[in-house]
Parts: C-alpha cells; structure tokens; sequence
C-alpha cells in the first residue's frame, strides 16, 4: 500500500506543478481514480505478521524509490548555494555527511525473530540492493558521456586505468569499446560498471575489494574530463554518482546489533559452567553465532557494514565488558574476531544518572583504548527516550536526558573524545517524537558539535522519506539544525538559559514526576491501562515481528515495551503518554508569586522548554477528552479515570495560560488547520473502535449473552468485533500520525 501511496503523491504533484489540461488531465485522472479504487480494494490489514526480512524488504522500497537519488540531490543544493554560479564546473565543497544504519535485522533485544542467519540475510539483501543500484545509475551516467576523442581525449592517468582494466578482463574492456567507439570517457565508465555488477555476482577476479575503489576510479575518468576542457561533465551526473557511492558504500546501511545486557550476563555465567564447547543452551549458542555472523558480514561487505553492537539497559561496566569477552569465545582463537564498538544505551532515570561513571571505566578497557587508537577517539553514547518517560514521565525524563547529555559532552571534552550521542527517538511524541530540527536546537551544549543521530521508526520512515521532497526538506532541516547548535552563539544561549531556569526545572522535575508515579504507581493500574486501552488487541495487528510485551501479560509496566505503551494511549484519544504531569508541575509553579512570569519567560527563552512545551501542545490538539472519556469509563476504576481526565484539564490550561495560545497549535495555522481537518474522520474511527471494544470486554461475546442495547452475540461475533477495531487502529494511527 506504500507504493500505491507514493504513485497517488506523485500524480497529485504534477497536477499542481504542471497544471496539466486536456487529454494529458483526464489520463492523470484516471490514474488517480484506479489507484484510489485499488487502494479502497486492498485490505489495510496483513493476512498474517510479517518476518524480519519482509521488514527490511520494505525499507529496502523507500531506498528505491527516494533515498539513493533524495540525498546527493541534498548535497547537490549544498553546492549550488556555496559556489553560486560555480556550481557544477568546479570541484564540489560539499561532502556527503548523511549515513544510514538499521536495526532491522540487527535487533535481537526481546525478539526471537532475529537470530544470526537473518542477520546476514538483512546485510546481504541491503548490499544487493545497494551494489543493484550503483551499477545502474554508473551504467546510465557513462552511457550520457558521449564525448569524442578528439575533442575530449584522454588523460594519461585515464589510459593507465584502461590498461589495468583490460589486465583484469579482456572481454570487459572489448565490450564496453565496442559500445563507446572514440569515446574513452564513456568506454571507461561502462567499465567500471562492469566491475560493479562484478562485485554484486561476487566475481573475485573483477570485483571491487571497497567502494574506495570504486570512487578512486570514478575521480579518475572526472579528472581527465576536468583536464579535457570538460568540468561540466565531470561535476555533473558523475559527481552524484561519486556521492551515491560514498554515502551507501556497497552496504547501503550499516546494521547495528543490538541485545539486552542480562541475555550477555547469562550466557557468560553458562559458559562458565559448562565451556565455549559444552552443551549450551540455545539461546545461548545463538548469543556466540551472532558474533560469528558479525565477522561473516565484515569479511564480505567491510567493517562499515556491521560494528556497532547496542548494550541495552546498560547499567554497569561489566554489561560494555561482556560484548568482548563474548566475541573473543565466539571465535575461540581459531580466527580474529569481529571489529566492535560496545555501545551502551542508558535507558531508565537510574542509568542516565549513572551514565559517566560507566563511560569512565569504559575507557580502563583494553579493547576500548584499542579502538580509540584505531578510530580517532571516536564514541558513540545511545540514549533511550522510551523507558526512561515510562519510567518516570516525560516531564522528569526530557530534563534527566537533557542532564545526562550535558555531564556526557563534559566528559568527552574532558578525554579528548570525538563524541556521537545516538538519540533514541520514535516518531511518537511520548517517545521523544515531533520536530526533529527543533529538537537538535534545544541539545546541551557541546553535545552536538556538528554530529547528529537518531532513530527514524516504524511509520515515521514512510513519512518523512517516503516522497522526495519531504525527504529533502527533513534532511535539510535536520542538517541545519545540526549545524547551528553547534554554533558559539546557540550554544551560549543554551548555557545560560539551562543555568538561569535550574530551579525551575528542578521544581518542574520533582512535581512532575511525583504526579506521574501517583497514576501509574497506583495498585491495579497495569491491569486497569489494559482494560481501558486497545493494547491486548493492538498485540493481535499484524504489523511488526517484534512481540509487543516481554512477558505473557502486563502485571507490571517492566512487562510493556514503549512503543505499545504510546500507541495504545494515543488510540484511546488521551497521548497520556506524552503530557501526564506537567499540568500538575506547571501550576505548583504558575501559582507561585511571579511563577506565571517565570514560567512564560522560560517558554520564551529556555529552547528546551520551549521544546517540551510546543510537542505537549501538539499531542493536546490530538485529544478528543469525551472520548477518551469513554474509553476510560470501559476500566471499572473511576477514580484513575477521574485522575487521568482532571490531569488532562490541567495540563491544557496550564500549556496555553505559558503559550498564550487561545487553543492548541492557535499559532501554527499550517499545523492546526491540517488537525483541525483531519479530526471528524479520525472522531468517528475512534468512536467505532471504543464501541468494538466495549462489546469485546463484555460477557456477551464469549458466552452469547445480551452484550447492550438488548443486541444478542454469539461466539462468532467476537471476530466480527475484533476485526472492526484493528481496522480502525490503522485508521486512527494514519489520522493522529505521530501520536503512533
């Protein structure tokens, strides 16, 4: 259905960028028409989940369609805008500075799904589909080169490339002369295209060892047309394709592993028991075959492909220790093992609190000073936004990560360290979702420094690089946003205004999290969130390979992963997920003398409150409070539910009472008319779906007796019902966009 979206994107644009007519707009017609008919004909649910691999496959459909040409384009407009009217006929300034990595295929952390051998399916499918399209596009490039001998000969360095060519195949070489008769440029290019698809089949005599090769050889044939007289040539779709290379290299994304510290800490404590070679439990020898396939990845794409292994719930040194001392018993000395940069990703309030003191014994571990060596003093520091507002609330958990930045970018300064703080994102405002830009604006300082990453997830990569002008327009942003927190002026704003505004985010953090741990801390509210949200039912949608829970069910929020923790809220019209707290912290303070005052200049001036503020505002404008209500009225709890709705009242005075808003997103017109129009549609889905729900937690459906209304059931209308609510959590999910 992605592709079909993508077609009905495109025909929409031609008709507001060509303004066709006559014969030319009924046939864009008709294609709309037919596309929205198949649309309305396919089901919007799977037939059954998808597998790991039908995962990558559907990331590999974005790459396809937008990525492999969205992002030299990025670097093209670069150029345009530095060297003016040079651009095109000089050598480029702008370098490629956006990289891809996956975890489809890579994260084992509580999926089953993901062993070793999909790990190297993962790579090789990416690697294909990479190494597929640089031998069209270098195919398509040397075809347009058609110029002539004589006008544009050869450069000594371009006929010495030809001789080695021809050393390595005869028949290569032949060919491509055949097809490019006096056209050296053109000949040495269909060559190399050769090599490529040479290296895709595997053919160890042709193939290129690394794309540095391949981009030496490619400078080669741009510095004999430069010489020729022929710039233009040589700085045009050549260059793109120089960039192609140099961003996707022939892996296309780099897949990163990822596993939970307690399954390292068992299979250690096994091995122990029973040695490297004793009978291992299976989970266990799938520990030590990860590594195994690590190495098997490098070995054939490169240590670029594969080397960042994510420690999950990093809460000690020993957890970053565990990673090395398994890749060395994976290998048992028979073979060197893998290249590997521990990562730890500090997840709860407790781990960011505890995030340098690991980070320092990090640093007394051979393997690390090694890789600094080897690196440049170059680390990597993941932080996860998900646990961490589950675990204390996204009030208290946007400033402990904001804390735990800045003590991890004094750190890095302290050790000479090139540092990357890994942002783990999700697209949904309860996990750290909303305007990416701004979210890189409001960073400590120094924790940016002109390095950025993050996690793009789930429906967000459709989004936001499903059509190439959004894609653009985001990596732009994102770029820009990078670059100007990293400058002196931004960077002395921030300081200041983290400084100054202190006591209120102290005050903001301890009322906050106090109000959350009221709600959630309640007994029974586990098992209360389930009964009033879809969330058992959002585990039966067919919709990823991950489980939705770590255990079999939710007697504890530890048993609940994030991601159906803010999807479920967010179905229920109430994005709890996102603002539960604030409204209490925001009028503890507001009601002090000046507290308004001080509350209103910090939304002024504090980027990051500004930040908090305007996300939390988005998810109010997405809320339908009555039917939340009903939603909360399902639970047989009325005192959670009257304390989830007086809090929601709250919050959205207290919000605009600091945004001097009128209303949610008042000053966003773009934003809150396109909610504004999206609301009827999505108020109706939801008002079907709360009313699936109530019958699927009566009686009635099970046993066939009355459920309401005086409307028999029987056994088979269970089905019915269930299959009416996930239809409309995709519909709700599409509507609300990043409440999902």
């Amino acid at each position: 259905m992605s592709g079909a979206v993508r077609r009905i994107s495109a025909l929409l644009a031609e008709r507001d960028v060509t303004r066709p007519g006559g014969t030319t707009l009924a046939e864009n017609e008709r294609r709309l028409v037919a596309e929205i008919d198949t649309m309305w004909r396919t089901s919007p649910i799977r037939a059954k989940k998808p597998s790991v691999i039908d995962e990558v496959k559907t990331a590999m459909g974005v790459f396809d369609a937008t990525m492999f040409d969205t992002f030299p384009e990025v670097y093209r407009r670069l150029d345009d805008w530095l060297l003016d009217g040079d651009a095109g006929r000089t050598t480029p300034v702008a370098r490629p500075f956006v990289y891809l990595g996956s975890w489809i295929g890579g994260d084992r952390d509580g999926n089953p799904n993901v062993t070793a051998e999909v790990t190297r399916q993962a790579a090789t499918l990416a690697a294909e589909h990479a190494l597929s399209a640089l031998e069209t596009a270098t195919r398509e490039t040397g075809r347009k080169l058609t110029l002539d001998e004589a006008g544009t000969p050869a450069s000594p360095d371009l006929r010495a490339l030809w001789q080695r060519m021809r050393q390595l195949s005869d028949e290569l070489v032949a060919q491509a002369a055949a097809d490019s008769p006096n056209e050296p440029h053109r000949a040495a290019v269909l060559a190399i295209a050769g090599r490529v698809a040479a290296t895709r089949r595997r053919d160890a005599d042709l193939a290129y060892r690394e794309p540095e090769e391949l981009v030496a050889d490619l400078e080669v044939v741009q510095a004999s047309l430069v010489a020729a007289g022929a710039p233009r040539a040589a700085y045009g779709d050549l260059q793109k394709l120089v960039w192609q290379v140099q961003t996707f290299g022939f892996h296309l994304a780099e897949l990163e592993v990822r596993q939970h510290s307690q399954v390292h800490a068992a299979a250690l404590t096994e091995i122990d028991e029973k040695g490297v070679h004793g009978d291992l439990s299976d989970r266990t020898r799938e520990v030590l075959d990860t590594y195994r396939a690590l190495g098997a990845v490098q070995k054939r794409f490169g240590i670029r492909a594969a080397r960042r292994y994510i420690v999950s719930f990093t809460q000690a040194p020993e957890h970053l220790a565990a990673v090395y001392r398994l890749a060395e018993l994976a290998f048992d000395g028979t073979q060197d093992a893998p290249v590997i940069d521990a990562i730890p990703l500090f997840e709860t309030f407790d781990d960011l609190e505890n995030s340098v003191d690991i980070l320092e014994a990090m640093l007394e571990f051979p393997e690390v000073q090694r890789r600094l060596a080897e690196n440049d003093r170059r680390v990597e520091v993941m932080l996860g936004y998900s646990d961490s507002s589950k675990d204390v609330g996204p009030v208290a958990a946007t400033l402990a990560l904001h804390k735990a930045q800045s003590r991890i970018a004094e750190w890095a300064q302290r050790h000479d360290i090139t540092l990357t703080q890994f942002h783990g994102r999700g697209g949904s405002l309860g996990r750290g979702g909303g305007p990416a830009n701004r979210a890189v604006l409001a960073q400590p300082p120094h924790s940016v420094d002109g390095r950025f990453k993050l996690t793009e997830q789930g429906e967000v990569i459709l989004a936001r690089y499903g059509d190439p002008t959004i894609a653009a327009r985001h990596i732009e942003q994102v770029a820009a946003a990078t670059l100007l927190a990293s400058a002196p002026t931004v960077e002395k704003r921030n300081a200041e205004a983290r400084e100054r505004f202190a006591p209120l985010a102290g005050a903001l953090d301890e009322t906050s999290r106090a109000a959350f741990h009221g709600l959630v801390r309640s007994e029974g509210f586990p098992q209360w969130f389930a009964q009033v949200t879809p969330l058992e039912e959002v585990g039966l949608l067919p919709i990823g390979s991950r489980p939705a829970k770590r255990g079999l069910s939710v007697n504890s929020l530890d048993d609940l992963r994030a991601i159906p923790w803010v999807f479920s809220w967010s179905q229920a019209r109430i994005n709890l997920a996102g603002w539960f707290g604030l409204g209490t912290a925001l009028r503890s303070r507001g009601e002090e003398p000046g507290g308004l005052e001080e509350l209103q200049a910090a939304y002024r001036e504090w980027p990051l409150f500004t930040t908090l503020l305007d996300t939390v505002e988005m998810g109010l404008a997405k809320t339908q409070e009555d039917i939340a209500g009903q939603y909360l009225a399902l639970g047989d709890r009325d005192d959670l539910a009257q304390l989830v709705l007086g809090e929601l009242r709250l919050t959205r005075e207290w919000v605009l009472r600091v945004t001097g808003n009128a209303w949610p997103l008042a000053n966003r017109r773009v934003l809150g008319r396109a909610v504004q129009l999206r609301s009827p549609y999505v108020d109706a889905l939801s008002l079907l779906q709360v009313r699936a729900l109530r019958a699927l937690r009566s009686k009635g459906v099970s046993e066939g007796l009355t459920v309401d209304d005086g409307e028999w059931v029987d056994g088979g209308d269970k089905d019915r019902w269930q299959h009416l609510l996930l239809l409309t959590v995709n519909g709700v999910s599409a509507g609300l966009q990043n409440t999902g």
